[in-house]
């Protein structure tokens, strides 16, 4: 960071786990849900009922504990952390704190500076809380309601360890775990339906020093965009305080994006204030080899590995592999490229140019792309074969993303099909040089640039037909 001070960052991201029914009970996990419809005695906490611990949920978590290096405890805890929301309907929330689930783990990243890793304390599983609305907040009409739809949904916490010392790192390593739990298949990422959300602790120390200065945490964080502003404004915010000689208070902060600003919300608790005591009604989770085996061999290729066989093997860019392998389903649309074009170099190009960039332009997913993978790759061997050129190819795709139509019968009904009949393409070179007297006086003069204008006047001349390697050929041939 800039000036005299050094940032300390550690994020701690709350990822819902895909499961169709809540941790603790069999409801409904469904997102959009008409309000408080997928309720129970159990999830909203009355009096006699029992939780059941969720199996899948427990899998699930262990996929994450282990895709992320952490250590696995055999034997892990579920606690009572109390706090008094309108939200939280039995007055406390079931999760783990001495004892978790996994610990010690590390994500990878890559700065400009070259790739490194940020360290986990931590993941543990708790069920999530329901949901607050509010109307008119500033007027004498105001409203407040609440939706347990939410309540008792399985959620994992991942705890990072105070590695992070910029926002552009946060940033990089919320889109790698967001990327991991993709492949995994247990979380489906959705910042903005709150399936993945995050809190970022932020600190700032003088350069050299070696205790933390005092944090303060940003709440409920629903995009990338917003964990890097809130971050960067927070660190300019503290090191304002200091500098005029004030002290940073330990306070719970919320992000105003209209605003681009954080604000106070509350002081910061502590975990003597939530008087976490062991859940009386769950046994300790006992996890047995056999089942930690069975869930590593159920890992799939994970993006850091998916990378390196795309650099090693496909002989990819590292920055497209990077790109390419960072969701499941852009990686799957690249390898089918492939696999039908023959092309892995010019697959990763079409893909990570001309599909992602026609795809955001039209607010888009890959998901929803008018051009498949079959025919994307059918346009790559078009060009490969030399029936069409690299300019034709843009047009041909045009065509395609607008119609969904197949590269070939887009060809053949539009008469796109490359000129590569040599005397074809010398009539066409030798009406250029006709009439262009003064520019061949100036290539046989030794203007040698003037090669090139030949070359796009050729080109015009051909609705951008002819073969460009034929086209030079053949004019140095005529221009001597």
């Amino acid at each position: 960071m800039t000036g005299s001070y050094e940032a300390v960052i550690g994020l701690e991201v709350h990822a819902q786990l895909k499961t169709e029914t809540k941790i603790f009970c069999g409801c409904s996990t469904r997102f959009g849900a008409p309000p408080n419809s997928q309720t129970c005695p159990v999830c909203l906490g009355m009096p006699g009922s029992l939780p059941v611990l969720n199996r899948r949920a427990v899998e699930y978590a262990i996929k994450a504990a282990l895709a992320t290096g952490c250590t696995v405890n055999r034997r892990s805890i579920f606690a009572r952390k109390n706090y008094f929301y309108p939200d939280l309907p039995k007055g406390y929330q079931i999760s783990q704190y001495e004892l978790p689930l996994a610990v010690e783990g590390r994500i990878p990243i890559e700065t400009a500076d070259g790739p490194g890793s940020i360290g986990l304390t931590r993941i543990h599983m708790e069920e999530d809380a329901g949901k607050l609305i509010h109307e008119g907040m500033h007027d004498s009409a105001s409203r407040s309601y609440v939706d347990f739809n939410r309540s008792g949904t399985p959620l994992i916490e991942i705890v990072s360890k105070p590695d992070i010392r910029t926002a552009e790192q946060a940033y990089l390593y919320l889109t790698r775990l967001r990327s991991i739990l993709l492949y995994l298949d247990v979380c489906d990422g959705n910042m903005e339906e709150g399936s993945l959300r995050c809190d970022a602790n932020v600190s700032i120390r003088p350069a050299g020093q070696a205790a933390f200065g005092t944090r303060s945490e940003i709440k409920n964080l629903n995009s990338f965009r917003n964990v890097q502003r809130s971050i960067e404004y927070e660190i300019a915010r503290q090191a304002e305080v200091l500098d005029g000689g004030g002290k940073i208070k330990q306070e719970t902060r919320l992000w105003n994006a209209a605003e681009g600003r954080t604000e106070p919300m509350r002081s910061k608790e502590e975990a003597m204030d939530y008087r976490y005591f062991p859940e009386p009604d769950l046994p300790p989770l006992v996890i047995e080899d056999a089942w930690l085996r069975e869930v590593k061999r159920s890992l799939p290729e994970l993006p850091a590995a998916k990378k390196v066989r795309y650099v090693t093997q496909l002989e990819i860019a590292s920055a497209d592999a990077h790109f390419l392998s960072s969701e499941p389903a852009l990686a799957d649309f690249f390898e089918r490229t492939a696999a039908r074009s023959g092309n892995p170099r010019a697959s990763a190009n079409w893909v990570a140019s001309e599909l992602i960039g026609s795809l955001n332009a039209a607010k888009s997913g890959i998901d929803r792309s008018p051009v498949t993978p079959e025919s994307l790759g059918d346009l790559v061997k078009l060009i490969d074969s030399g029936i069409i050129s690299g300019k034709i190819a843009k047009t041909v795709f045009e065509e395609m993303f607008a119609t969904g139509g197949a590269p070939d019968a887009i060809v053949r009904d539009k008469g796109l099909v490359q000129i590569t009949d040599e005397g074809a393409v010398a009539a066409v070179v030798d009406k250029v040089i006709a009439e262009n007297p003064s520019q061949v006086a100036q290539y046989r003069a030794g203007k040698a640039a003037t090669h090139g204008w030949f070359v796009g006047q050729v080109m015009k001349a051909s609705q951008g037909k002819a073969n460009p390697a034929l086209v030079n050929k053949i004019l140095k041939e005529k221009l001597g």
